[in-house]
């Protein structure tokens, strides 16, 4: 478990840096235990509209388990975050498999166009995550001011492998903390 005490950047880099070293094999394994984990935990939920996140930097690859609830009820829509605008909040287009992609201004894959939802359910990739639910993203706040905007207010769940968990964030004072975390380990509320 890394130390809450690095700055937050160190801490980035080195979590970072640890779970993109996984192997190809190491990945697969905790992905596959986080993906039933959160597929069992988003079969307890009662939201018709999530948000998820295009994997990108070895996050976790959760596409498969939002394709088996798509496809579990026509009425249920998902979606991705696009940076339209850099230091503003996050617009949200629907996703369905095959689906024009662009890279947004970031260079993540987007929807190049179509629908902006507003999410019901945020599932969002974590760096680093602690037991209270605060997380290191990438730094450039965008998760954390769309948070603040969205009414009526989401449920989020953080993503991540244990090899992320701190035993403490040190937040900022901007930093809004996750509901649910979810990793190979499980899931489990926030611990607020």
């Amino acid at each position: 478990m890394p130390s809450g005490h690095l700055d937050r950047n160190t801490l980035r880099k080195q979590l970072l840096a640890t779970r993109e070293a996984l192997s190809d094999a190491e990945f697969a394994r905790l992905n596959e235990g986080l993906c039933a984990h959160l597929a069992r935990w988003l079969a307890a939920q009662d939201v018709r509209t999530l948000a998820f996140c295009w994997p990108w930097r070895a996050e976790p690859d959760v596409r498969s388990v939002v394709q088996h609830w798509l496809a579990a009820d026509a009425q249920r829509r998902a979606c991705l975050p696009v940076v339209v605008e850099r230091n503003a909040p996050l617009t949200f287009r629907r996703w369905t498999p095959g689906v024009p992609m662009s890279a947004d201004i970031m260079g993540i894959p987007v929807p190049g166009a179509g629908e902006v939802v507003h999410p019901q359910l945020i599932m969002i990739p974590v760096n680093g995550f602690d037991a209270r639910g605060f997380r290191l993203g990438y730094g450039g706040g965008y998760f954390d001011r769309t948070l603040a905007t969205l009414q009526p207010a989401p449920l989020t769940a953080g993503l991540g492998f244990e090899l992320s968990r701190c035993a403490r964030i040190d937040e900022a004072g901007h930093d809004q903390p996750l509901d649910w975390l979810i990793t190979e380990a499980g899931a489990a509320r926030a611990d607020r």
